[in-house]
């Protein structure tokens, strides 16, 4: 009898009626005899209700209620969930995070998960009921509740399946599983039957919507394989798994794009070491998170570095960059709103050679300018004008290719 991990996002379970499949394809699989533990997010729209509800009575609630508050979400539909299951004529139970025995830092709001003891998971799965946890949540050791930050469901289920040694995790969503590029920019795409942790991660820390990044890396660190797949039908969906040779044989498994963008350069940068440390210091004590980093080469005794982030960053980078350009002696800031990146993945990138020759001969013949570039062993990213994005992916996908069989 094989134990199984579901995670069921909150599209999924977005309303009674969808909580109800969801019931139904739970119990079907612990009829086709396998042990199940489910977990779900929040019903979709709930979290945004709950943190405008949280503005209305206080401008600046502390992350401990926040999280306090945010919790409920989840747990409204563990029980929801647990009574349709029940209604179907099947034993189930509902846990919070801290019952399944996730213990978390103390970090609220973006919490990190520390250690499972699953004690509560098989005790009830021996007692043949199934198990109902609330993602996005754990509990520290003192008793307080945290949440897991963004992708926090997926977390969890991923780590729950490593901490019981299910012989599967499957990550239900709203779409097959995953596609050479986003099937609503690029209408060709096609799903890919199999995926390497590395290119997974490539493609989310990209713009790929469909698995947060700290998921994959907690998958790749203990070796979880994971299948995304909808919930909507029952199609084979996507194996994230380690990587196989055949593999390699596809030099690019796909493409991500990411909008809302920015680009900071700061100019005539005196060339001495510390300079960089300095500013990249004050950058990394506000929290912003940095993306594509280039230093030009050395024009005298100066050069100019770039680096991208998210649009709704950028007052902070500002903030920071403004306290320490006399003292770093750098002539100016120029900034840039209105682009995106564009990135290739594929492991076959690692021992294919032209690759980003083509992705540059792509852009070229639509006539797009590339305003910065980046490279890793196996992705190649570009930047480039915001308004073009979608051309860009359009014609990047047909230059490798990917509307064939992936």
């Amino acid at each position: 009898m094989s134990l199984i991990v579901q995670k069921y996002g909150g599209t999924s379970v977005g309303n009674p009626q969808r909580i109800l499949n969801v019931a139904r394809r739970v119990v079907a699989t612990q009829e086709a005899g396998h042990r199940v533990v489910v977990v779900v997010s929040a019903m979709s729209g709930v979290t945004d209700s709950l943190i405008n509800l949280a503005r209305q009575v206080s401008q600046n609630p502390s992350e401990r209620e926040m999280d306090v508050l945010l919790s409920t979400g989840e747990q409204t539909t563990i029980a929801l969930i647990a009574m349709a299951i029940e209604g179907l004529g099947k034993k189930a139970v509902s846990l919070t995070g801290g019952q399944a025995g996730i213990i978390t830092d103390g970090v609220h709001t973006k919490a990190k998960i520390v250690n499972i003891t699953p004690k509560q998971i098989h005790a009830h799965l021996k007692n043949e009921e199934i198990v109902i946890v609330a993602g996005f949540q754990g509990e520290t050791t003192d008793g307080r509740i945290t949440t897991l930050g963004r992708g926090g469901s997926d977390l969890t289920a991923i780590a729950i399946a490593s901490a019981i040694k299910a012989d599967v995790c499957q990550i239900f969503t709203d779409v097959d599983g995953v596609y050479t590029c986003d099937p609503r920019i690029v209408p060709t795409a096609r799903k890919i039957d199999a995926i390497s942790y590395d290119e997974m991660l490539e493609m989310a820390s990209s713009g790929s919507k469909v698995m947060q990044s700290r998921s994959v890396e907690f998958a790749k660190k203990f070796g979880v394989v994971f299948e995304v797949r909808s919930s909507f039908n029952n199609n084979p969906g996507t194996i994230v798994t380690e990587e196989t040779e055949d593999m390699e044989n596809v030099v690019v498994r796909g493409i991500s794009i990411e909008k809302n963008q920015a680009k900071v350069t700061i100019r005539q940068v005196p060339d001495r070491p510390g300079t960089a440390a300095r500013i990249f210091t004050a950058l990394a004590a506000t929290s912003v998170i940095l993306d594509m980093i280039v230093q030009s080469d050395s024009v005298g005794d100066t050069n100019d570095i770039s680096f991208t982030l998210n649009k709704d960053e950028l007052p902070k980078a500002q903030a920071a960059l403004n306290s320490v350009m006399k003292e770093i002696g750098a002539k100016d800031i120029v900034t840039e709103e209105g682009i995106a990146k564009l990135s290739i993945v594929g492991i076959g990138m690692r021992s294919h050679s032209g690759v980003a020759a083509r992705l540059f001969e792509a852009m070229a013949a639509g006539g797009i300018n590339i305003q910065l570039i980046s490279t890793s062993e196996i992705k190649t990213a570009v930047i480039i004008d915001e308004a073009k994005i979608n051309e860009a992916a359009q014609l990047a996908h047909e230059a490798f290719g990917l509307s064939g069989k992936a």
